[in-house]
C-alpha cells in the first residue's frame, strides 16, 4: 500500500512554469543613442553621458545632491499611506501562504472531548426489553492528511507564492512611484518659482519703462498709443502671475500629501532649481536586464506564474483525491472509566474520491484556467513592450531636452542683448517704440522658455530612472527603511 502511495505522489500533473524569454533586441530606439547629450553654456547645460549596462543605486534621487529632497523622500517613505497599504497587502499574502502551507503539507491533528446523554432503544439491537438511559464520554486524537497525489496542493502553494511575489513587487513599485513623484513635484515647484521670479522682474522692468514713457508723453516725445501699448504689455505680464501661483500652490499641496501630510502642513521645504545638481552619468540597463528588474514587468510575470499554477490545480482536481484518517482515545460510560486503558478505541481509514460525472464542471474550469493563463501571458508581453516604450521615450526626451536647452540659451542670450541694445537706441531716438515693445516681448518669452527647458532636464532624468526600475533590486532592504546612502557619488 505504501509503495503505491509513494509512486502515485510523483504523478504531478499540470504545466511546469518557465520564465518566458525576453524580446530579442539589444536597443530601445531605432537609431543608436549618442554617447552623450549636447552641452550648452552654464552649469545646468552640461552634457549627460549614457552608460549602457550601468547599475542604478537604490536611492537614485541622491544623485541630485539635494539634501532637502533626500530628507523629504525619507520622511515620505516612512509616512506614506500608500506604502502602509502595500505593506499590509504583502503581509496578508504572506500569511495566506503560511496558512495554506499548514493545510496542504502537514497532517491536521485535533483533540476532541465529547459527553452525551442518550436513551438506548433495544429494539434496534434485537433486544426489545433493553431500554436504558446512559451517558457516554469520549476523548480522542484525530489525525487526517490529504495526499497530494497529482500536485493540486503544490500548484496551489505555487499560486499563493506568486501572489506574495506580486504584492512584494507592488510594494517596490509604490516606493519607486512615490520617490519619482516627489522628485518631479519638487522640480515643478522649483521651475514655477523661477518662472514667477522672472515674470515679476520682467513686470518691474516694464513698469519702469512705462514710467519713462509717461514722462516722455508729458514732453511730447511719444504718443498716447505708445503709453497704452506699454500699459497693455504690463497688464498681460501681470496676468500670467496668478495661474503660475496657482500651479505653485498645487505643487506645494501635492508635495505635502506625497510626504504623508495634510496640504496645510508648512514644514515641506521650498525648492529652487539651484538646489539640484543634474546627474552627469545616466546608467541605462540593457533590455534583457530590464525585464528582470522593473517592478511592473516582474509583477506581471508573477501573475503569469500564478495563472500557470491555477491550470495545474484545475488539472489535478480531475484526478483521484486520497485522504488518510485515524482516531485514537478512550470511550466510557463514566468519566472515571476514561482513565482505563481497556476502554481505548481506535480506527484508521483511507478515502478515495474520483470524479465521474459533474456536468463538465471540472473540464470547463480547466479550460477557463488555460484561458486565464493566455490572458496573463498577453498582459505580460504588453507590459514589456510598454516598458521598452517608456525607456525609449525618456532616452529620446533627454537628448531633445539638452538640444532644446542649448537652443533656448542661445535665444535668451540673443533676446537679452537685443533688448539692451534696443533700449539704448530708443533712449537716443534711434528706433521706434514698436521695436522696443517687440524686443521686450521676445525677451519675456525666452526667459520663461529657458526656465522650463532647465526644469525639463531634471524632470526627464527622474523619468528615466523611474522607467529603468529605480535600482530597488540592488538595495531593497535599505530603501524600505529610507536610510541615506552616503556611498553614492554622482559622476
Amino acid at each position: 500500500m505504501l509503495s503505491l502511495v509513494y509512486s502515485l505522489s510523483g504523478c504531478t500533473v499540470g504545466p511546469e512554469y518557465r520564465t518566458p524569454a525576453p524580446p530579442a533586441t539589444d536597443s530601445y530606439t531605432p537609431k543608436a543613442l549618442p554617447e552623450h547629450t549636447v552641452s550648452s553654456p552654464g552649469a545646468t547645460g552640461l552634457a549627460q553621458q549614457f552608460k549602457a549596462g550601468g547599475e542604478l543605486p537604490a536611492q537614485w534621487w541622491t544623485l541630485y545632491r539635494c539634501e532637502p529632497l533626500d530628507a523629504l523622500i525619507r520622511e515620505a517613505l516612512s509616512n506614506s499611506p500608500n506604502i502602509a497599504a502595500a505593506s499590509a497587502a504583502l503581509r496578508q499574502a504572506s500569511e495566506n501562504l503560511r496558512a495554506q502551507t499548514g493545510i496542504d503539507l502537514y497532517p491536521a491533528i485535533d483533540v476532541k472531548l465529547n459527553a452525551t446523554r442518550e436513551k438506548l432503544n433495544g429494539t434496534t439491537l434485537g433486544q426489545p426489553s433493553l431500554n436504558r438511559i446512559l451517558s457516554l464520554y469520549n476523548a480522542s486524537v484525530n489525525v487526517s492528511y490529504n495526499l497530494d497525489l497529482f500536485g493540486a496542493a503544490r500548484h496551489e502553494l505555487e499560486a499563493l507564492g506568486a501572489q506574495v511575489d506580486f504584492q512584494n513587487l507592488q510594494l517596490q513599485g509604490t516606493y519607486l512611484a512615490l520617490s519619482a513623484n516627489i522628485v518631479t513635484a519638487a522640480v515643478r515647484e522649483a521651475s514655477l518659482r523661477e518662472q514667477i521670479d522672472a515674470t515679476e522682474r520682467i513686470a518691474a522692468d516694464e513698469e519702469t519703462q512705462l514710467g519713462v514713457l509717461r514722462k516722455q508723453l508729458e514732453f511730447g516725445g511719444v504718443g498716447r498709443v505708445a503709453v497704452l501699448s506699454q500699459e497693455t504689455l504690463l497688464a498681460q505680464t501681470r496676468a500670467t502671475l496668478p495661474p503660475l501661483r496657482q500651479s505653485l500652490d498645487r505643487a506645494r499641496h501635492q508635495l505635502a500629501v506625497l510626504a504623508g501630510k495634510p496640504p496645510s502642513d508648512n514644514s515641506v521645504p521650498e525648492f529652487r532649481l539651484s538646489m539640484f545638481t543634474l546627474p552627469q552619468t545616466l546608467p541605462v540597463a540593457l533590455p534583457s536586464s530590464l525585464v528582470r528588474q522593473r517592478p511592473d514587468i516582474l509583477a506581471a510575470e508573477a501573475l503569469l506564474r500564478q495563472a500557470s499554477a491555477q491550470v495545474g490545480v484545475a488539472t489535478a482536481n480531475m484526478y483521484p483525491q486520497l485522504t488518510l484518517s485515524a482516531n485514537y482515545g478512550p470511550q466510557s460510560l463514566t468519566p472515571a472509566g476514561m482513565l482505563k486503558y481497556a476502554d481505548m478505541i481506535w480506527n484508521i481509514g483511507a478515502g478515495l474520491t474520483q470524479p465521474i460525472f459533474n456536468g463538465g464542471q471540472l473540464s470547463a474550469k480547466k479550460r477557463a484556467a488555460e484561458a486565464a493563463f493566455d490572458e496573463a501571458n498577453g498582459q505580460y508581453r504588453q507590459t514589456i513592450l510598454l516598458a521598452f516604450e517608456d525607456v525609449a521615450d525618456t532616452l529620446r526626451a533627454l537628448d531633445h531636452d539638452a538640444a532644446a536647452l542649448a537652443a533656448q540659451t542661445e535665444a535668451w542670450r540673443a533676446a537679452s542683448s537685443s533688448l539692451e541694445l534696443t533700449r539704448g537706441q530708443f533712449r537716443a531716438g534711434g528706433v521706434s517704440y514698436l521695436a522696443l515693445l517687440d524686443a521686450q516681448r521676445q525677451y519675456q518669452q525666452t526667459i520663461v522658455n529657458l526656465t522650463q527647458a532647465r526644469a525639463a532636464r531634471y524632470a526627464d532624468t527622474a523619468a528615466l530612472f523611474e522607467a529603468l526600475g529605480g535600482g530597488w533590486w540592488s538595495d531593497a532592504a535599505r530603501i524600505q527603511t529610507g536610510q541615506a546612502d552616503s556611498d553614492i557619488n554622482p559622476q
